[in-house]
């Protein structure tokens, strides 16, 4: 594999960690203040934000 495509799996991957972790991390905070919301709901709705932020960068990255 060229090095361009390892750098690239390399971000792709440090993205869903990244990912993981804000929804991991939005979870304990309404499991903790359960006045905040639903858990899961507040958990998908940080994870489907992260996505569509990501999506955007990627298309203005492949536009360009």
């Amino acid at each position: 594999m060229s090095s361009l495509v390892l750098l690239v799996l390399l971000v792709l991957f440090l993205l869903a960690v990244v990912i993981l972790l804000a929804a991991g991390g939005l979870a304990y905070i309404t499991h903790r203040n359960p006045t905040l919301a639903t858990p899961l709901t507040v958990a998908i709705g940080g994870a489907a934000l992260l996505v569509a932020c990501l999506g955007a960068i990627a298309t203005i990255v492949v536009i360009r």
